[in-house]
């Protein structure tokens, strides 16, 4: 049409449909108005940890360090692959020590799991449970296990029992603890409601109590996992004949600082696997963490 003025087409848009909002933009609205501190790290700690790679590399490559006190990167990973082949004090092979290791923490772990947790939860939901194993936990929780290890090999020996009932308190205390603290942090609104509907003592527990203390729960899981692997080297430095502790603790008697930076990245390793784990098996298990 001659001698009007063109309309543009977004005068004539439905108002009720909002405009397109950039991605950039949605990310930003959503750290703005999200939880603080939410978001992916993965790229942040790949960053972090080429940079520590990189400086490790630049620390022996220009001679800052001495090889003796911090070999190289390169001859770290030699002794890794040296260690695959058997190439350590005693010609144990690394799958050995890593396996021997392994089994330890789980049996430990998963013994303190389903006597930990139990316990917890009777703590948090009985004055008299309180009573008898609060002040016990509370004792020994502080203690050091090398503290107690040496009254262990007495009365255990040297075998795996010691080894694994070592792990197992270590394991023990914080899980408790962290059960306790999840059933003491149940709204009692909610414990009230399911009475209010003619709930037992034992399904309160059961289907509010213990689905409310899931996050806390997994939360010391995987602090105890953390204190299992602590306490595995130092039990193995002391009373064992194989292990990833014990691989440590005989290269450095022979200087072999290769291997003992070698065995103390693959430990760290491990460790930040079986917490990834625990990870994953927290969102499946508790998927409303955070979003209430």
């Amino acid at each position: 049409m001659t001698g009007t003025t063109p309309i543009k087409l977004a005068e004539h848009a439905n108002p009720a449909v909002p405009p397109a909002v950039p991605r950039q933009a949605r990310r930003r609205r959503a750290s703005r108005y999200g939880a603080p501190g939410q978001g992916n790290t993965g790229m942040i700690s790949a960053a972090t940890t080429v940079a520590l790679i990189v400086l490790w590399w630049a620390a022996t490559h220009f001679g800052w360090i001495k090889p003796l006190f911090l070999p190289s990167p390169g001859a770290t990973f030699d002794a890794f692959i040296g260690a695959i082949k058997g190439d350590t004090q005693g010609g144990t092979p690394l799958v050995e020590h890593v396996s021997i290791s392994v089994v330890r923490v789980i049996s430990a772990f998963a013994l303190a799991v389903v006597t930990a947790v139990p316990v917890g939860i009777a703590m948090g939901t009985s004055r008299i449970a309180r009573g008898i194993f609060d002040p016990v936990i509370e004792f020994y929780r502080p203690l050091p296990p090398l503290a107690y290890l040496p009254l262990i090999v007495i009365w255990l020996g040297i075998d795996e029992t010691a080894k694994i009932t070592l792990i197992y308190l270590a394991c023990f205390a914080p899980l408790a603890m962290a059960s306790k603290a999840g059933v003491r942090s149940v709204a009692i609104e909610q414990i009230n409601a399911a009475r209010s509907l003619g709930a037992t003592r034992w399904q309160v527990i059961r289907l509010v109590v213990l689905p409310a203390a899931m996050p806390e729960i997994l939360t010391g899981m995987r602090i105890a996992i953390g204190f299992g692997w602590t306490t595995l080297v130092a039990a193995e430095m002391v009373a064992a004949t194989a292990g990833l502790g014990q691989m440590v603790l005989n290269a450095s008697n022979f200087l072999r600082t290769d291997v003992v930076i070698m065995g103390i990245v693959l430990i760290g390793v491990l460790a930040y696997c079986f917490d990834l784990l625990m990870r994953q098996v927290e969102r499946a298990l508790t998927p409303w963490k955070g979003r209430m």
